[in-house]
């Protein structure tokens, strides 16, 4: 089960890339950091939103990616 800052991570990129892709970017950004949903926690934030453009910017184009990442980071 994710944690709250997971949930949050999702809530934010929900609107963007829909239910299903937000979840998946959690779960795949915690993994590439060595982590998973539950355990993530805000120092992993930088991270997870720099390694979210990258995924992100095929999905939704370069400019939306960074405002998501940025919004992410901004969680902290």
């Amino acid at each position: 089960m994710p944690n709250v800052l997971a949930t949050r991570i999702e809530e934010v990129l929900r609107p963007i890339i829909g239910t299903v892709l937000a979840s998946v970017s959690v779960d795949v950004e915690s993994k590439r950091i060595g982590k998973t949903p539950d355990s993530i926690d805000r120092m992993d934030l930088p991270s997870i939103s720099e390694n979210l453009v990258t995924a992100l910017r095929l999905v939704v184009g370069q400019d939306l990616a960074e405002a998501a990442a940025l919004k992410v980071r901004d969680l902290a």
